[in-house]
């Protein structure tokens, strides 16, 4: 908690320490505290006892390839395609050009999972197309939507934003619904499909970052191009006072997820700065803490890295509204140099890959038995 799973805040958490364990309140009238007793000795969980195994538990290579025997699931972030403008991850600075961060990732995880396949790992996208994983729609999350607005003091909300701007598009129905479809309802339909049918050793969300780029028809170049990685942690307070967040949580912690997942997330960060050249991004929120005074890794409770029940390694590289880097994206993947922006450059679809699978590499060849 103090090292990963805590905000560092002074804020009282929802349970108690004694010398024998944690009682933990439920919210549960009936039931309102639950003990959990500590081991009376160290003792890791056994690989029998979860659907992932560590490097270190997996069978001896004997000669083939480093990663055989590992099952990674790559996770494309967002859906793209006909759903790009409604998640707000659709970007043009002209006609007839425009990339979406859906697209990109999606075409990312496949150029991966092939580099993945020929080192002998096992992959899996969780999403395949450009379509969403959830069969749930927003017209279906309509009601839940309305009671969310009546509960947060709109009592007589605008059904839909059309005409409307600013702030105002964000306290209507249809707003509010869709952003339950893309932001809830479709990653919690991932998060059902990597535990109960994947079931990898890991999973590797891949994502494109952007800065505030103002009003979407006229939208702003951004001056800044960085790079991060993220893995769960660094739960407020507040977050923990929901049951929810507070039993997944405990789920991780007593999993000792991290015990994997932070130096796999080193690994993979150090790739990416290598392949990438970007700079570390600063957070400057309470939402996020640096993880071993690596400047390129956070902790974050993300839903995504919070539902998966395995080590999840969460990359945030590129701007896609720094003008150089948008330029590149628009070129898509390819192998070698193009021009662009004046100067000859490699995709940055393939940076992305080539860091990806140099942290890989180097995690397992330095974890694994051979």
């Amino acid at each position: 908690m103090r090292e990963v799973y805590g905000d560092t805040s002074p804020l009282p958490l929802p349970w108690k320490l004694d010398l024998d364990g944690v009682v933990v309140q439920t919210g549960d009238p009936a039931q309102p505290e639950a003990r959990i007793a500590f081991s009376s000795r160290a003792q890791v969980p056994q690989a029998g006892t979860r659907n992932w195994r560590r490097a270190s538990e997996l069978p001896l290579l004997k000669g083939r390839p480093l990663l055989s025997d590992v099952h990674i699931a790559i996770d494309p972030g967002h859906i793209g395609g006909a759903w790009a403008v409604m998640e707000e991850r659709y970007l043009s600075f002209a006609p007839n050009e425009a990339i979406q961060e859906g697209y990109l990732s999606l075409i990312t995880a496949q150029v991966l999972a092939e580099r993945l396949k020929a080192l002998g790992a096992y992959v899996t996208l969780v999403r395949e197309n450009l379509e969403p994983v959830t069969s749930v729609r927003p017209d279906q999350l309509t009601k839940e939507a309305r009671q969310l607005l009546v509960e947060s003091g709109f009592p007589e909300p605008q059904e839909t934003y059309s005409g409307a701007m600013g702030e105002q598009k964000i306290i209507t129905v249809q707003w509010q619904s869709e952003k339950l479809f893309y932001r809830v309802s479709e990653i919690h339909a991932r998060a059902a499909k990597v535990n109960e049918t994947i079931k990898p050793d890991m999973v590797l969300c891949l994502h494109y970052n952007a800065e505030a780029w103002g009003d979407a028809t006229a939208p702003q170049f951004s001056p800044l191009n960085h790079l991060h990685v993220l893995v769960n942690g660094c739960y407020s307070p507040g977050e923990l006072q929901q049951q929810d967040v507070r039993f997944e949580m405990f789920h991780r912690l007593f999993s000792r997820i991290h015990e994997e997942e932070i130096p796999l997330a080193e690994a993979v960060a150090a790739g990416m700065r290598s392949a990438t050249g970007l700079p570390a991004y600063v957070y400057t929120t309470p939402n996020a803490r640096r993880i071993r005074e690596n400047p390129y890794l956070y902790a974050r409770n993300l839903l995504a890295n919070r539902l998966y029940n395995c080590p999840v390694v969460y990359l945030e590289p590129f701007v896609m509204n720094h003008e150089e880097t948008y330029r590149r994206l628009l070129n898509g993947h390819y192998i070698g140099r193009t021009l662009t922006a004046g100067r000859l450059q490699t995709s940055a679809v393939e940076e992305y890959v080539r860091g990806i699978v140099q942290g890989l590499v180097t995690y397992y060849q330095k974890n694994r038995p051979l």
